[in-house]
């Protein structure tokens, strides 16, 4: 199988790429060489900008794809210049789109991939919906695009957490690590899935050749359900620390700092789970097997042999000590 993945060197499409490596797959992938990740040493590179389409149609001139899947499509106009790239060149075609593209806040906590797609709290969220809808539009002329749904998915380089820097996310580790106090949002108790990426691989991989999943959507996520309260723990407890957290309600937070309404009013603020009943019986060998704290425990391992990635955002942490500074100044003593 031919297999073109577009990016191919984040959090996500990083463990796809491998996993693709290693099931004999024929990989390539298209970006613009700039990133420091290294790929498989089957995997084929092809050094193209994707937002430039001339250069990436020079790039991909004469070749043909069982499979593309672009990790790096955020607005309509993405979805148009795909269509116009990969047009009768790919068998499959797989738009990422985003579970926060699901009716928020949530009617129902358990989210199936029949829930509608509504988000007012975050314009990202918003665009992956359009782009979904253009999807279908160019389905109707016979363009073979599957979606898919991840919801916060990590792996070695991210230290998935509800109020962190999301660039630099060793920065929430290390206020842990010097006793500094923690901010969760609200009161820490409602629910959320994070997912780790070898798992999403697992199931993203599976409908790779399946012509019956062309016009459907998936979303792919862990079964394990935890409050964001459990999370915080389970990274303090892989790092050895024992920090004082203070939660502070997300209307708050995005008063600090406006641009955390889509994070927490459109996602984190609500508790959801996800029904994997598709992807399993359409994958069926699918089954996210990496828990939480065994996922967080390789990803701190992974940044603590890489003093390169324990850098702290300096914005971000004077900004937790204003919020907490406010919060105690309010605080009856």
């Amino acid at each position: 199988m031919k297999v073109l993945f577009v990016g191919g060197t984040g959090i996500i499409s990083t463990a796809c790429v491998r996993l693709a490596a290693q099931r004999g797959m024929e990989v390539h992938v298209l970006n613009r060489g700039k990133t420091q990740a290294e790929l498989p040493p089957d995997v084929k590179a092809i050094h193209a900008d994707i937002q430039d389409e001339n250069q990436a149609g020079a790039a991909l001139e004469n070749r043909t794809f069982d499979v593309v899947a672009n990790f790096v499509n955020f607005v309509p106009k993405d979805i148009e210049r795909d269509f116009r790239l990969f047009r009768d060149k790919v068998g499959q075609y797989f738009f990422i789109s985003s579970a926060s593209a699901y009716q928020t806040p949530p009617v129902n906590y358990l989210v199936t991939e029949s829930t509608p797609l509504a988000n007012p709290h975050w314009e990202y969220s918003r665009n992956k919906i359009l782009c979904e809808e253009r999807l279908a539009e160019y389905g109707e002329k016979g363009f073979p695009a599957v979606v898919v749904r991840p919801s916060l998915t990590y792996g070695d380089t991210l230290i998935p957490l509800s109020v962190t820097s999301w660039t630099q996310s060793w920065s929430t580790v290390d206020r842990m690590l010097k006793g500094k106090p923690i901010i969760i949002h609200g009161d820490g108790t409602n629910i959320w899935t994070s997912t780790h990426n070898s798992d999403f691989a697992k199931g993203f991989l599976g409908l790779f050749g399946n012509a019956r999943a062309i016009g459907n959507a998936f979303h792919i996520t862990s079964d394990e359900v935890l409050t964001w309260n459990q999370c915080y723990q389970i990274v303090a407890d892989a790092v050895g620390a024992r920090p004082k957290f203070v939660h502070v309600s997300s209307e708050m937070l995005t008063a600090f700092n406006p641009e955390l309404e889509g994070w927490l009013a459109g996602g984190f603020s609500n508790s959801v789970v996800f029904d994997n009943t598709r992807i399993k019986s359409w994958v069926p060998d699918f089954l996210a097997t990496t828990g939480f704290k065994e996922g967080i425990g390789q990803t701190i391992r992974h940044f603590q042999s890489n003093p390169r990635l324990q850098v702290v955002d300096s914005k971000f942490d004077q900004w937790c000590d204003r919020v907490i500074a406010a919060m105690e100044a309010v605080r009856p003593h």
